[in-house]
């Protein structure tokens, strides 16, 4: 002790330091378990942990009986994980929906490009081979129906989209 020093009772301040650390080393991890199941998450488990010795910490004075205190803690630790469950719970909740699964970026630019060489070699058949195909797999008619809109024969239509197919088909193995 120090000279001329009164030996006044120790702070509050000071009494609730000690405490706190002392109930701290002591139940830290117990509690983080507890937390952990409750909410299924160890890193949020350890912030409701936290919370719960903070808040211990800045109530020290109101409590009536500190040999009650690791029970306070575990009540503000289960009280702090309820409400974050009903957070999670409002959040997903209110959470867009997801979207299906979408193809990639890439993925579209291979269509594209694909799409792309599909058209130049389209472009590239006689008339009456574009039409065939065109009405055929663009427009998803019948050989009847083509047969009508392009005032053919259904033979022809037969003979058109094959040798276009043939043409198409030739025209994109080249490109890659």
């Amino acid at each position: 002790m120090v000279a001329g020093a009164t030996t006044a009772p120790l702070s509050v301040e000071w009494d609730a330091d000690h405490a706190v650390t002392e109930l701290y080393r002591e139940h830290y991890r117990p509690l983080v378990r507890l937390a952990t199941l409750l909410v299924r998450d160890h890193a949020t488990a350890e912030e409701v942990v936290q919370d719960a010795f903070v808040a211990m910490h800045g109530a020290w004075r109101r409590l009536r009986d500190p040999n009650k205190a690791l029970s306070y803690l575990r009540q503000a630790v289960v009280n702090k994980a309820r409400s974050v469950l009903r957070h999670r719970a409002v959040v997903e909740k209110h959470a867009p929906k997801a979207l299906p699964d979408a193809p990639s970026a890439e993925h579209g630019a291979m269509n594209l490009l694909e799409r792309e060489a599909v058209i130049r070699a389209l472009r590239k058949l006689p008339t009456r081979q574009r039409e065939a195909i065109v009405l055929r797999y663009y427009g998803d008619l019948s050989e009847a129906q083509i047969a009508d809109a392009m005032g053919i024969s259904r033979g022809a239509v037969k003979s058109h989209t094959s040798r276009g197919v043939s043409a198409l088909r030739s025209a994109l193995e080249q490109t890659t």
